[in-house]
């Protein structure tokens, strides 16, 4: 296998789309999800339409052993990663002291411990090499706090500023880290979270453009990059840091409800 990516959450939506991208530019797999049925259906097509060799690992990456038990399995086979894309995340709508605390653990595992687990993971080889690019896919979430969506408005936070973090760490070597933030993206995303019913997505933006986006940023070695966010939605969230915090918090949480 050459010019191998790994992409976790690769199922469905944002995931997906990257890995029909790196297929369609001559790169191989490692894909990884918790739904094999789905993941060998991927596998399948990338191999058949682009060759691409792909190597499927069905994981959940709320089980916190996940990490360690996909390294070794990648390591076992002899690849070396050439990109690694923390794609795989999930939301949680309502009121923080409502909603069930076992799921938003299970956010928590998912969204930051697992990403931040597997880059520590596959880090070191990628230094050693003096090659490598990881993309992190946080939210324009992370901008805000967010009512009715606490947990998850501060995951993403945490993958902007752990991502950012260690890209000044790396920036003597050829190693890059990249996060997108991406806007509403069209995508299983929003059904589960129940944000699909809220003024946030009535405009949204296709999985496929903002995997191009991220994965083009990725390669050139951006620190941010924004996906499906209008120069207006920019400009507000840019504004929205000078504002009295309580206003922000209110027009946040006006966005989420139904």
């Amino acid at each position: 296998m050459e010019n191998v990516a790994l992409i976790t959450g690769a199922s469905s939506g944002i995931g997906q789309e990257m890995a029909r991208l790196h297929a369609s530019r001559g790169g191989d797999l490692v894909l990884v999800a918790r739904r094999l049925d789905r993941l060998e259906a991927l596998k399948n097509e990338l191999e058949t339409r682009y060759g691409a060799q792909t190597l499927v690992i069905a994981e959940d990456l709320n089980d916190e052993a996940a990490p360690q038990r996909i390294y070794d399995q990648v390591s076992a086979a002899g690849i070396e990663l050439a990109c690694l894309v923390n794609n795989a995340g999930f939301a949680l709508r309502g009121k923080f002291h409502e909603l069930d605390w076992a799921r938003n653990r299970e956010m928590i595992q998912v969204n930051m411990v697992a990403l931040a687990a597997l880059t520590r993971l596959f880090l070191p080889g990628f230094v050693a090499r003096n090659v490598g690019h990881i993309l992190n896919v946080a939210s324009t979430a992370a901008l805000v706090p967010g009512p009715l969506q606490a947990v998850y408005f501060a995951s993403k936070a945490f993958v902007q500023y752990f991502s950012n973090a260690i890209a000044e760490e790396l920036s003597d070597t050829a190693v890059t880290v990249t996060t997108l933030l991406p806007g509403a993206t069209a995508s299983e995303f929003a059904q589960t979270s129940g944000m699909d019913k809220t003024s946030l997505f009535n405009k949204t933006t296709s999985a496929a453009d903002v995997a191009k986006i991220g994965y083009e940023a990725m390669l050139g070695g951006d620190l941010d990059v924004f996906a499906g966010v209008t120069r207006q939605r920019k400009i507000m969230m840019w504004v929205a840091r000078f504002l009295p915090k309580t206003y922000v918090l209110k027009s946040v949480r006006n966005m989420q409800e139904v």
